[in-house]
């Protein structure tokens, strides 16, 4: 299972990549041509660099979920281990109740926009909705691992300590 979220994860960062370059493009069109007279004002940039811009967000979110750098603070780092993974467990459990929330509206959210195009170039609206309910699902899978995880910590720590 650990080789499978790892290569999710390493698939993520490569979308994310590739949703930063692209957004790029539409945003610079747009710069381009409120400055200058060389390329006409094309309104469907406004739509694609929305769009891009989310899926950006919620695939960093992600990435940050998997790396422990979006909701992970290390406030107090002189705590004993023991402490600090009782900590880490109920940021998670935390994350994991936001994760959900996220995961079971995002759908109904989806499939309120299923039928909806943009306004301005006429795209479905579901492929940017989609992104909140697939996110919610791998903050999920990343978060139960990350309990997986420090729930072996636990047990090598109380393994230590009966030791000593």
């Amino acid at each position: 299972m650990h080789q499978l979220l790892e290569r999710i994860h390493q698939f993520l960062i490569v979308l994310l990549a590739i949703t930063v370059v692209v957004l790029l493009i539409p945003v610079s069109l747009q710069i381009f041509s409120r400055f200058t007279e060389i390329i006409p004002r094309y309104m469907w940039t406004e739509e694609m660099s929305r769009f891009f811009f989310i899926w950006m967000v919620m695939l960093g979110a992600t990435v940050g979920v998997r790396e422990k750098l979006h909701f992970d603070v290390d406030v107090w780092s002189n705590l004993s281990d023991k402490t600090s993974l009782t900590f880490k467990m109920l940021s998670d459990t935390l994350v994991v109740v936001f994760a959900g929330v996220i995961f079971y509206w995002g759908i109904e959210f989806t499939q309120f926009g299923w039928n909806q195009t943009s306004e301005l170039a006429d795209l479905p609206m579901w492929q940017i909705f989609i992104s909140w309910p697939i996110a919610g699902f791998l903050w999920l899978l990343f978060l139960f691992e990350s309990f997986k995880n420090n729930i072996q910590a636990y047990k090598q720590i109380n393994a230590s300590k009966g030791a000593a």
